[in-house]
């Protein structure tokens, strides 16, 4: 089953590689998607894909492996779009 997460992650994480570290969990899931910083120094991750794939990334998202330093994720679930690829911004 197909699902799509946004995850908006918080902390010192832009500058620091963060984004390169998510695609790169994302691509070896097999997961589409995309990770951009946002204006106010967050940053949003999409994750679409297989249900155990996109939950086992998101948990990865503040492990001690993650660049930088996490202080918080907010994660809402929304449809799948059937999007592919995976985009950094």
């Amino acid at each position: 089953m197909s699902v799509r997460v946004v995850a908006v992650v918080s902390g010192h994480v832009q500058g620091v590689g963060f984004r390169y570290f998510v695609r790169s969990l994302a691509t070896a899931a097999g997961l589409a998607g995309s990770a951009r910083n946002l204006p106010d120094g967050r940053v949003e991750v999409v994750l679409e894909g297989d249900d155990p794939a996109v939950r086992s990334v998101v948990a990865a998202l503040d492990d001690r492996d993650a660049p930088g330093s996490v202080t918080r994720v907010d994660v809402r679930d929304e449809p799948a779009q059937g999007s592919s690829g995976f985009t950094v911004a």
